[in-house]
């Protein structure tokens, strides 16, 4: 299941085939820019004209030798971390389409040029990567994508199975119906995104349903935690065959059967069901 945007077709500026296939010699080929999504440069501010009148200034204007410049542009900062946020959701849903091939090193500056912006908000992207464990920091070449095998994918379904049935089981002999009621688009989202095979916005809208239910808890570290989880779980195998549609499907008819089983309070289903659902991790 483990396989986001909850809307069908909403994808990031930098979406998912912005990369092709990488070839067999490592390298990248061109991505797909939109024209919007890169970067303007920083507008600059102009100094204002005084003019005189008789050998004063006019009302509301400098005295001689002042000048007066256009406030910095805030949005300087935010364009910054947009840009990074976005080249991170791209970079994020390129290794769950599996377009970022785990053991292959990639520059910053290369990916900065196919991505139309410098190389300093893919690095951060990268960064961020390297902290969650889906990159390797290379010294003086780049980073190699993290190369992961069934094992850790089975150890991470275990981990998230210990934390989510425990408080799944919790929440459903509490949670009056309709607030599980009000998740049910958020299972619908899945279903939408698996229907059109799209692995990266079911990645995307898989953990938001999770991590909604685990919000009813009110514990914000517990949501953290499992949601770092999640995130890792969804990165593909060093080597297997990519996620089938059938397979999409199958995980995200699993979020509405358990909202049912949550709803009536059935707490041998819930707990079968969340157990299935981590399982289904593997394949």
């Amino acid at each position: 299941m483990e396989q986001g945007s909850a809307r069908e077709g909403v994808r990031p500026a930098y979406a998912p085939g912005a990369f092709s296939r990488a070839p067999a010699d490592g390298r990248m080929p061109e991505a797909r820019v939109p024209e919007q999504a890169r970067v303007p440069e920083q507008a600059r501010g102009e100094q204002a004209g005084v003019e005189r009148a008789g050998g004063r200034p006019a009302d509301g204007e400098q005295a001689r030798g002042e000048h007066t410049h256009s406030e910095p542009p805030a949005p300087r900062v935010v364009q910054r971390h947009s840009v990074r946020g976005q080249i991170l959701d791209a970079l994020r849903a390129a290794l769950v389409d599996g377009e970022l091939v785990p053991g292959q090193v990639y520059s910053a500056p290369a990916l900065g040029a196919r991505f139309g912006v410098s190389a300093t908000p893919v690095r951060e992207a990268m960064q961020r990567l390297a902290v969650e464990g889906a990159v390797e920091v290379v010294p003086n070449r780049g980073f190699r994508v993290s190369e992961r095998g069934p094992r850790e994918l089975a150890e991470l379904a275990e981990v998230r199975a210990l934390i989510e049935v425990p408080v799944m089981l919790s929440l459903a002999r509490t949670i009056p119906a309709h607030r599980w009621c009000g998740l049910r688009p958020l299972a619908e989202a899945t279903v939408t995104a698996a229907a059109v095979g799209d692995r990266a916005a079911y990645a995307e809208s898989d953990r938001a349903f999770h991590r909604a239910v685990l919000m009813l808890s009110g514990n914000e570290q517990l949501v953290a935690v499992a949601d770092e989880l999640h995130r890792r779980s969804q990165w593909p195998l060093v080597s297997g065959p990519a996620t089938r549609r059938a397979d999409l499907l199958a995980d995200a008819s699993e979020h509405t059967a358990l909202l049912d089983a949550l709803v009536s309070q059935d707490l041998a289903v819930v707990q079968a069901l969340v157990r299935e659902h981590f399982a289904g991790a593997d394949r």
